[in-house]
């Protein structure tokens, strides 16, 4: 059971903990436990029914409306709204809520209902990377397991693995990139979002995945010779060696276009070759590919 701090509970429903407070003594929304040491928390159900109230009271709902809902009122109201609105902070809070629960089926659901309605483009970049930046507060404070945050992953890579595969092939005449991961790195949600990205565009791509060692990355591209070179880096390499890695990759592969991308990147302040983009979103991605 995770158990949250009423700063964290602000960060994951967007409602200040002033106001929070305010609601508790006045309407016994919530009731927090104590530690040992007189310190507040709060549980898994309370987080669940603060995003909850937060949504309705967002939507128009006066509080002391809501505070009158029984819990099954307060769920089924959000899950209408959710049928009604295309609202993308509405299904961010939904998928949050699912995933505390580890409610696969709930899930899958929402994630289905939402490609539906947006298309898979605006659900990874509208809702599915602020999704993980919110959930992110809950790996920093140690609210969500290895098992919860593979659980997410994995589920999500499913949906992109599937919407990869029913991309047609490209033309033999077709622009080569292939897509990768530096050794030791395994975040791979936004490399395959850029291979669909890249493989809609009628690229031939060369999809090598995971923690590849930078000798068979030059077997590679020294065998299908691409235009493109693709990375995704998060937490490895970082620091100088990175910027070693990146002057490397610049001036081994200096006739290619190399574009990186992820948190190690952004973050760090580099020295960038001629050669090589940063990439800021998936959809500066997209605009590179369009020209």
């Amino acid at each position: 059971m995770g158990k949250y701090s009423i700063k964290e509970l602000e960060q994951l429903s967007g409602i200040k903990a002033h106001t929070i407070r305010i609601w508790e003594k006045r309407h016994q929304l919530i009731e927090p436990e104590r530690t040992a040491t007189n310190i507040r928390y709060y549980s898994d159900e309370d987080l669940k029914k603060i995003i909850n109230i937060s949504v309705l009271s967002n939507h128009g709902l006066k509080i002391s409306k809501i505070a009158s809902l029984s819990p099954a009122e307060l769920s089924n109201q959000v899950a209408a709204l959710a049928e009604s609105k295309n609202a993308a902070d509405l299904y961010i809070d939904q998928l949050v809520v699912a995933m505390v629960d580890l409610d696969e089926e709930a899930f899958e659901k929402q994630i289905s209902s939402i490609n539906m309605k947006l298309g898979l483009e605006r659900t990874i970049t509208e809702i599915i990377y602020p999704f993980l930046d919110k959930i992110g507060v809950l790996w920093q404070t140690g609210n969500i397991s290895p098992a919860q945050e593979h659980f997410i992953s994995n589920l999500i890579r499913q949906k992109l693995i599937v919407a990869i595969d029913g991309l047609p092939f490209s033309s033999k005449s077709a622009h080569r990139a292939i897509l990768f991961l530096p050794e030791n790195e395994l975040h791979e949600l936004s490399l395959l979002f850029q291979h669909y990205l890249v493989k809609k565009a009628g690229l031939k791509t060369y999809y090598l995945g995971q923690s590849v060692p930078y000798e068979d990355l030059r077997k590679v591209i020294d065998r299908h010779q691409p235009h493109f070179l693709i990375a995704s880096i998060t937490t490895h390499p970082q620091g100088h060696v990175l910027q070693e890695y990146v002057h490397q990759l610049a001036s081994d592969f200096s006739t290619l276009r190399i574009l990186l991308s992820g948190a190690a990147v952004r973050k760090s302040v580099l020295t960038i070759p001629s050669n090589v983009h940063v990439l800021e979103s998936a959809l500066s991605l997209k605009d590179i590919l369009d020209k």
